[in-house]
């Protein structure tokens, strides 16, 4: 396993991570959960992904249950969490950075995780509604009192980013590091025009999730929506349209005959594809089953042979012209 600092600071991550989002307590329990981050970890991860809105909190328990049994030295492995959505429906608890929110939102979590503080928290969408001063000062105090290491964003805005950079700044308060946003061989605007020049200018981290388009780029949608999966489960219908969509299943197709030609799967192949972004700092990736934690480890393989004639090839198979990246 390579290692990569997390932006500018001082922390290093793997390049590939292990995330909770929709398998943890939806398809998990504790012992499948022990299992599978065993695996990532003895392959050398050392960053695990959580956030208070997954299953409604019920994600934070399953992994905080299998910390416990785990029992893992904690300087050996780093813990995220994210809020923003909330899990209660009060007037000053859903969708909002404000200060009382982040404060309850943090104290909760390590409730659940059974943890004395976690290494990074993330606002996990831009809130409109809050000045982004008042979420500044309260993920600053969060880090002061022990209860976080470090903060980032996840899907915001480049602007939004610096403005909270140049706040942070301003007071003399700890600056987010990190962005948390999607990135596949589908969803790439997260790297281009301005997050590319700001990446480069500002040394900013990024932890990407969703490698594989949540299964799509793993192959297993190319004949339907298999039994189980996670195009079958409650109250993820809206992935359906995407999982079935003729156009991206046939440039799955094209990219498995890239896969055979590289002796690695295809799940494999999108992953490395990732990694080799060198603003990438780790790959957030997921499983409901150790096979898939087993495969995916194995991604890191595969990023040294994708040579610049091969991903250009491949952007070729997505739509992407070389003029278009270069403008």
């Amino acid at each position: 396993m390579n290692y990569r600092h997390l932006g500018r600071t001082g922390i290093r991550v793997s390049e590939l991570s292990f995330g909770s989002w929709v398998t943890f307590h939806t398809q998990a329990d504790v012992k499948l959960a022990v299992e599978m981050m065993a695996a990532a970890y003895d392959a050398g991860v050392n960053f695990f992904d959580n956030a208070e809105v997954y299953a409604g909190g019920k994600s934070e328990e399953v992994m905080g249950g299998a910390f416990k049994k785990l029992k893992w030295r904690r300087g050996s492995y780093l813990v995220s969490t994210k809020f923003y959505w909330g899990i209660h429906d009060g007037v000053n608890e859903r969708n909002t950075l404000n200060r009382k929110r982040l404060i309850e939102g943090i104290n909760g979590s390590l409730g659940r995780l059974g943890l004395e503080y976690v290494d990074l928290i993330y606002c996990h969408r831009p809130d409109k509604n809050t000045p982004i001063e008042e979420t500044v000062w309260a993920m600053h105090n969060i880090i002061e009192w022990g209860k976080a290491v470090y903060w980032g964003t996840s899907e915001w805005s480049a602007a939004e980013i610096v403005q909270a950079i140049e706040i942070a700044e301003r007071h003399h308060l700890h600056k987010p590091v990190t962005e948390q946003p999607v990135y596949n061989l589908f969803e790439r605007h997260r790297f281009s025009g301005e997050y590319e020049r700001f990446y480069r200018d500002y040394g900013y981290g990024s932890t990407t999730w969703s490698p594989l388009a949540s299964g799509l780029l793993s192959g297993k949608y190319s004949k339907g929506i298999p039994k189980g999966s996670r195009g079958t489960l409650k109250g993820y219908g809206w992935l359906k349209d995407h999982l079935t969509d003729k156009a991206k299943l046939a440039k799955v197709q094209k990219l498995e005959e890239v896969a055979k030609e590289l002796d690695c799967t295809l799940s494999q192949l999108s992953i490395a594809w990732c990694v080799k972004n060198p603003f990438v700092s780790t790959v957030i990736t997921g499983a409901s089953r150790v096979e898939q934690v087993h495969e995916n480890m194995k991604a890191g393989e595969v990023t040294g042979k994708l040579t610049p004639e091969l991903l250009e090839r491949i952007d070729r198979i997505f739509g992407v012209k070389k003029e278009e990246e270069e403008d």
